[in-house]
């Protein structure tokens, strides 16, 4: 009996013991065959997280943040304890005890499957195997996926450390509202860092790993109160805090950015703009769009906080009084279904869902509206961001009498009398206050709209190329093409100072004498007869009368003389194009480029012909604080040392390369200085420091031009349609650029004052005649008496006259324009009859163009 017993136990141990054995080798088999292949768990402790790239201004305020993950990486040192106990106790308690896995919860998770026979299937992840699922695995609930975690957990407990393997989890995890990791969260949420969390707000980011969207803060705040409530349990069970503080965490309200508890850290943020949105634009080309959206760059923006709004209001002013002129309602073109508009809160939710401009601030904020009630003669509306009154809120008919509404068929109706006559409800408006002058109280709400003329505006540092200002267009969120930088236009007359560089490089001189008379060139298009915009010949003139004046046949002329291949290579050496075509219709600004491009080289003529590249960036570092990318490269011994003699500031020494002679540069931006003083540009342009300029206007008027520059600033701006067409008749540079120029430049005066333009060594003044170019004696005063600047060792030679080889058109009326006893008349060098003396209307406003 006692043998059998001893047998029957014995086989059943046998067959326990084969048992335990073949399950550990199936175990151990299944181990090894999912362990082959597995992604390298080693690669983890060189990971470096994808955050957030952000833009910061001089001043060192955040102005721009971009992202692909919205991430801001902490180091587990930085992180707070509280934050890690809170994560711990909801996750994975037994974090610092285990190997990377969790035995029991494995096993009670299997028993509750099979129980619900495959309903309830809830992880048993510990937060390694969680950071194995996040970085290398997918996450399906499959068998296989759950062996691999395993697998590489174990390894990996065995590469980091724990703090390590907390430091990836709490930086990788996604808590919803775009945002991952513990960093970007708490601001998101709480708009506060992680010191300034308490339990029961770290408890509520540790209850959001789990499903962020069954979480939400607002749809789902009970629920979520709930998990909080939860994780401060077992954040009390597990020792991290006590029992009071508890029942004080407990007790606390669930309160979020979402729930309108907090500002959100977006309302610190300015809207994005023009000149954020191209720094990302350049630096995603220089170093990869993955890079810029990933690698957590800190940029350092040249941009004046001070002097960007005054410039974007500037352009913004001009482009709106231009359209408001033509009298045109176009309003947003956006509508709201009348089922839509039935409650205040019903017309909010769908005006809120509509993707208008929001970023407009000009004479004050403008706000989205919806027309809720058109009466006989006002309409009522609904504002975006205002509270309703017991009256409502109205548009007046005395608001609507500057427009005409176009109708079905393509005409304009008659101008409006009453609110109805533009507007039908559901419309969607612009609308600001309108406020009295003398104490700012309200008047009424005035209708507005985005204009469709659209222009750009740079303006930057004429010795390093920074550009502290820059405008796109009328509203970044209406349109985010930048018409600063990638619009192509053509320059016009804003083109002419480089023919007159490229001639004073090649030994003309400000006096030289240049026919202004008809000329007739042959074309494969036909015959083609530019003009002035003045329809006026002028006879022999002056290089510096020339560019005042803007005459475009004096400078077809010249770059007849000079050449096309001499004067696309000035440009080209200056940036305006890459590779200008050999045509003489270039001389006069029909060849494209860009704002941006034009500014830059303006900003050579002004400092004395160095070199610009210009930037919106001073300086790039990666997400560990070292510089990849500085700007300015110019040499500053005297900076390393430690003191400087009173009344001495650092030598900074140019390592630029220079453009062009200082001499001719300086020539050229007096003959500048002449447009604004007496030239084309007199009448809209006048500084409290020198100030040098070009206008231009193309055919058609089709785009206006104005680029101008003091001792340090140089600021430009052009308007058009995007589809070119004409601006109309007394469409200038001078009356539509001029006034942007003029309102942006008296406040970069005011805060960067100006001086005189340096004057180089190597040349001497000579007074001359500005009309007739003879020269004066030393003591000569008067208005037609000039200081012109020549070259040491240079005589200059007074009286030779240039037409650039052009016969004159035998079938054009030569001078019949200038009127009758205005002047002498001469015989030219080719022996053509001219008229000399005070010929031109001075006062004329005349830019100059295409014809």
């Amino acid at each position: 009996m006692f043998r059998f017993i001893l047998s029957f136990f014995g086989g059943i141990f046998t067959a326990l013991t084969l048992a335990i054995g073949m399950t550990a080798l199936t175990v151990g088999a299944v181990f090894w065959m999912y362990g082959r292949d597995l992604p390298s768990h080693e690669s983890l402790a060189q990971y470096t997280p994808p955050t957030i790239s952000r833009i910061y201004s001089g001043q060192g305020q955040i102005i721009d943040e971009f992202a692909q993950e919205r991430r801001l990486f902490v180091p587990a040192s930085d992180i707070p304890d509280l934050v890690k106990q809170a994560f711990i106790s909801a996750e994975d308690k037994n974090f610092y005890d285990h190997e990377g896995y969790d035995l029991r919860g494995i096993a009670a998770a299997a028993v509750d499957a099979v129980k619900s026979r495959g309903r309830d299937v809830r992880g048993a992840s510990t937060i390694t195997q969680q950071v194995m699922k996040n970085f290398l695995l997918s996450g399906d609930r499959r068998a296989e996926r759950k062996i691999k975690e395993i697998i590489l957990a174990a390894r990996l407990e065995e590469t980091l450390d724990k703090e390590k393997i907390l430091e990836l989890y709490l930086n990788e995890i996604f808590l919803g509202q775009n945002s991952y990791g513990v960093a970007a969260a708490a601001q998101t949420y709480f708009n506060k860092t992680l010191d300034d969390l308490n339990a029961h707000e770290a408890a509520f980011l540790a209850s959001l790993p789990k499903a962020p969207s069954d979480y939400h803060p607002v749809r789902q705040k009970d629920r979520l109160l709930a998990r909080r409530n939860f994780v401060l349990r077992e954040m009390q069970e597990n020792g991290y805090i006590t029992k009071a503080e508890y029942q004080v965490e407990v007790d606390a309200p669930l309160e979020s950015v979402q729930n309108g508890d907090f500002d959100s850290f977006k309302a610190e943020l300015p809207p994005r703009d023009y000149f954020t949105d191209e720094i990302r634009r350049q630096l995603s080309e220089d170093f990869g769009e993955g890079e810029f959206f990933t690698g957590g760059l800190t940029v350092r923006a040249t941009i004046d906080q001070e002097l960007q709004p005054v410039a974007a209001n500037a352009l913004r002013r001009e482009l709106e009084q231009y359209d408001r002129g033509r009298g045109i309602w176009r309003g947003t073109r956006k509508t709201i279904p009348a089922d839509q508009l039935g409650t205040e809160a019903d017309w909010r939710a769908a005006l809120a869902d509509l993707r208008v401009a929001r970023d407009i601030d000009l004479d004050g904020q403008w706000y989205p509206a919806v027309v809720l009630e058109v009466g006989d003669t006002s309409a009522r509306i609904g504002i975006e961001g205002v509270e309703e009154d017991e009256d409502g809120h109205f548009i007046t008919a005395e608001d609507v009498g500057w427009a005409r509404k176009r109708l079905e068929n393509g005409k304009l109706s008659s101008t409006a009398r009453v609110a109805g006559d533009l507007l039908a409800v559901g419309d969607v408006v612009h609308v600001r206050r309108m406020t009295r002058d003398d104490d700012g109280s309200f008047v009424r709400w005035t209708l507005r709209q985005v204009p469709e003329v659209q222009g750009g505006f740079v303006a930057m540092d004429v010795d390093t190329g920074r550009v502290i200002s820059m405008q796109g267009g009328f509203s970044y969120q209406a349109s985010v093409f930048n018409r600063a930088t990638q619009a192509k236009r053509q320059p016009g007359s804003s083109f002419k100072p480089f023919v007159y560089a490229a001639a004073l490089d090649s030994g003309y001189s400000p006096a030289t004498i240049v026919i202004d008379a008809p000329i007739e060139i042959d074309t494969p298009q036909g015959l083609w007869r530019p003009r002035n915009s003045s329809n006026r010949f002028y006879g022999p003139t002056p290089l510096r009368t020339g560019i005042e004046q803007s005459r475009n046949l004096m400078t077809i002329r010249l770059a007849q003389e000079v050449g096309m291949g001499i004067v696309a290579d000035y440009a080209e050496r200056f940036g305006v194009y890459d590779n200008m075509g050999r045509f003489l219709a270039n001389a006069l600004g029909s060849e494209e480029t860009t704002l941006y491009q034009m500014v830059a080289a303006y900003a050579m003529f002004a400092n004395g012909g160095e070199r610009v590249q210009p930037t919106l960036v001073d300086r790039v570092q990666d997400r560990y604080g070292r510089t990849i990318y500085r700007h300015d490269e110019r040499l500053c011994y005297d900076c390393e040392k430690p003191t400087l003699e009173p009344g001495l500031g650092p030598r900074i020494i140019s390592n630029r390369d220079q453009v062009m002679d200082p001499i001719t540069a300086y020539q050229l931006t007096s003959m500048m200085k002449g447009v604004v003083d007496r030239g084309t540009a007199s009448g809209t342009v006048n500084l409290s420091v020198p100030t040098a300029g070009k206008t231009g206007t193309t055919n058609d008027a089709k785009d206006v031009w104005f680029i101008g520059f003091t001792s340090n600033i140089v600021a430009g701006c052009y308007i058009g349609y995007d589809q070119p067409r004409s601006l109309g008749k007394g469409a200038y540079g001078a009356s539509l650029c001029g006034p942007v120029f003029q309102e942006f430049m008296t406040r970069a005066v005011a805060k960067y004052g100006g001086g005189p333009f340096e004057v180089p060594s190597g040349g001497r003044f000579i007074k001359i005649d500005r009309f007739t170019g003879a020269r004066l004696s030393d003591d000569a005063t008067g208005p037609s008496v000039v200081a012109e600047y020549f070259r040491d060792g240079e005589e200059p030679i007074f009286g030779i006259t240039f037409d650039g080889g052009f016969a004159m058109g035998a079938d054009l009326p030569l001078f019949d324009e200038v009127g009758s006893g205005q002047g002498r008349e001469v015989t030219t060098s080719t022996g053509e009859k001219a008229v000399v003396g005070p010929k031109a209307n001075f006062g004329t406003l005349s830019s100059g163009g295409l014809y």
